[in-house]
């Protein structure tokens, strides 16, 4: 094997020519094997696997710096930097991440996970380079899909005052996670059929050069802001922002890569590669199906169909099926989502509703703040979105949308603990974001009926409301427990003395299981779904206080600003005494690995949870 040859970074270099395809071919089925076993981003590696060798075969690392916008195409490059043991373990507890890490390797030089930060952060190292008087090369890698992102062009415009050497390359597969939309993949449709321009310029250029007299004007159409190439392709977004263009660039050919690397190093400017490359390339499967494959579950190789069946509805499936019957009912229901209508579950949504549907790119914040526009049109929006994006909109949510108390909905998917992806996606901040914001009702269901009761409540209440809800199977416990939403109280389950757990959205099935073991071990315990976080049921709460000895909040949040802070401060302010445990997650950022695993480790499983109620409980 060819991968074996390559032990740490620069190994690479030392393989002849001919060895590139196969090793190619290699690394495909390496990460095809690996990935149907542990599940992992496929496509968009398989994408980028000659455009990562290109890198590799040209710079030096880790002297030289790669920035890998969101981070999830970066496993050719493990391999690359004598991480190939690692795959074995990727994305599980303690083991190799999906995404660059810092901490992993020093040829990590920024840790990435969410998109269109690529260029800002090459940038700065580029700064810090030249103030430092150094003179490695600095890469950023982008999508096309993140250059629906706002911060994208912040930093281009930022990036085209520079007068030394940055390389930015446009992986351009016509893809984010979903189709890309907007102007920016228009106007890359069209440079994609601009491809004859290269050669052209090159070949007239060197004919002029021959002309007496040639050099100077050669000289003059470059200085030219609207010069040839603006006449062959109009409108160059990129020359006309000061960044030299090179491209199309076929993504797949290590020499023409190669090529354009040694050309755009020799600038002493801003310089983007326009790379054009084919998402899930090698794979069939992943070819025909790249969404499936972006962030794939273990499967089956000889058809890429998941080794692991569903057989009960997540709640992403619930919220899916009830805005569908929701639209339905009302003409002025609108969704949005940011270049996520298949993970967000708006899929059905957009076929049935097709002009009430927006889908406005890898843009959380324009989505916030189109969604407020909306509202203060008429409309009724339904913002789709995983909470850890949602925290790049904080600022639209609180001064767009809440200032005016705009009647917008945010469905908030994956929020809590979310597994392998680790500490860029686990959805464990939003009760504390989200709580300290005037005008906005907060909510979390307790199971897959809640959630859907929750969605018709908010459709109905005039203001801004957002409800969160975890990945996964969506609970479908304590049926018989569905008593009608009022705004700001809470639902009390079980009601018994000694012991209340006052537990919100996925923390109450959680709490099902603690109070079965504490009932079983001869504690008296109440059980309250809390459904609000924002407003609290100070009410019930203070209600509860006196006739209990211990309160126990339960929340799948961080500790700090989170649902358990705002009661303890509640009760002190009331000057009520009532003994409090606080079960949540601690301050700091929580790894990748199974959701069952981190809740063990975070300590908010039931065991833990038991032990910790009842060691508090025999001291009081």
């Amino acid at each position: 094997m060819l991968l074996e040859k390559i032990d740490q970074a620069n190994d690479i270099q030392m393989l002849p020519r001919e060895e590139w395809r196969p090793l190619a071919a290699e690394i495909r089925q390496f990460l095809i094997e690996k990935i149907s076993m542990t599940g992992g981003h496929l496509a968009s590696n398989l994408g980028v696997v000659e455009l990562t060798m290109a890198m590799h075969l040209f710079f030096h690392f880790p002297e030289d710096k790669i920035v890998w916008d969101v981070g999830h195409q970066a496993y050719t490059h493990k391999l690359l930097t004598g991480r190939r043991a690692g795959f074995d373990e990727l994305r599980k507890y303690g083991g190799m991440s999906g995404f660059p890490k810092r901490k992993e390797s020093s040829c990590d030089c920024f840790d990435t996970g969410h998109s269109s930060t690529s260029i800002s952060a090459g940038l700065g190292l580029v700064k810090a380079r030249d103030l430092q008087g150094g003179s490695e090369a600095v890469v950023s890698v982008i999508g096309d899909g993140a250059l629906t992102g706002g911060m994208a062009y912040e930093a281009l415009n930022n990036a085209s005052q520079l007068k030394s050497n940055f390389i930015i390359v446009l992986n351009d597969n016509q893809m984010s996670i979903a189709p890309n939309v907007g102007g920016m993949s228009q106007y890359l449709n069209g440079l994609r059929t601009a491809g004859a321009y290269t050669g052209f310029k090159e070949g007239l250029q060197n004919t002029l050069e021959l002309l007496p007299g040639g050099e100077r004007v050669v000289r003059q159409l470059k200085k030219t802001k609207s010069g040839l190439k603006q006449l062959i392709i109009p409108g160059m977004l990129f020359e006309d922002m000061g960044i030299t263009y090179l491209g199309p660039v076929d993504g797949h050919d290590i020499d023409q890569l190669i090529k354009t690397f040694g050309e755009a190093r020799r600038l002493k400017q801003a310089v983007l590669i326009h790379v054009k490359t084919v998402k899930g390339r090698g794979y069939e499967p992943a070819e025909r199906h790249p969404a499936r494959f972006h962030g794939a579950e273990p499967f089956q190789i000889e058809n890429g169909v998941p080794k692991s069946k569903r057989t009960k509805a997540n709640y992403t499936d619930v919220f899916s099926t009830v805005m569908r019957k929701m639209g339905d009912r009302d003409e002025k229901l609108v969704a949005i989502t940011a270049a996520m209508p298949d993970g967000t579950g708006l899929k059905r949504f957009r076929n049935i509703f097709p002009e009430r549907f927006f889908d406005v790119g890898i843009a959380e914040e324009h989505a916030v703040t189109f969604a407020a526009g909306l509202a203060a049109g008429g409309m009724k929006p339904v913002v789709a979105v995983y909470s850890s994006f949602l925290q790049r909109a904080y600022d639209q949510v609180l001064h767009d949308v809440c200032i005016q108390n705009l009647h917008v909905i945010f469905a908030i998917d994956r929020a809590g603990l979310v597994g392998s992806d680790g500490e860029t996606h686990q959805g464990i901040f939003d009760l504390s974001y989200l709580s300290s914001i005037p005008n906005l009702t907060l909510m979390a269901p307790k199971n897959k009926w809640e959630l859907s009761d929750m969605l018709k409540f908010a459709l109905n209440y005039m203001g801004p409301v957002a409800i969160r809800y975890p990945r996964g199977e969506a609970y479908d416990g304590l049926q018989e427990f569905r008593s009608p939403i009022i705004y700001g109280k809470g639902e009390a389950l079980y009601e018994e003395g000694g012991i209340a757990l006052l537990a919100v959205g996925s923390m109450v099935k959680t709490a099902v299981a603690v109070r079965r073991t504490l009932k079983e071990i001869g504690y008296g315990c109440s059980l309250i779904n809390m459904r609000f976080v924002k407003p609290l049921d100070e009410e019930l709460l203070l209600e509860l206080a006196g006739s209990h000895r211990l309160l126990v909040t339960m929340e799948e949040n961080v500790r700090s600003g989170g649902f358990g802070q705002q009661v303890q401060d509640l009760l002190e302010l009331r000057g009520v005494k009532t003994e409090i445990l606080n079960i949540s997650i601690p301050n700091e950022y929580v790894e990748h690995g199974n959701v069952e695993l981190l809740y063990r480790e975070v300590g908010i499983d039931a065991e833990t949870v038991v032990k910790r109620i009842v060691t508090r409980y025999v001291s009081l």
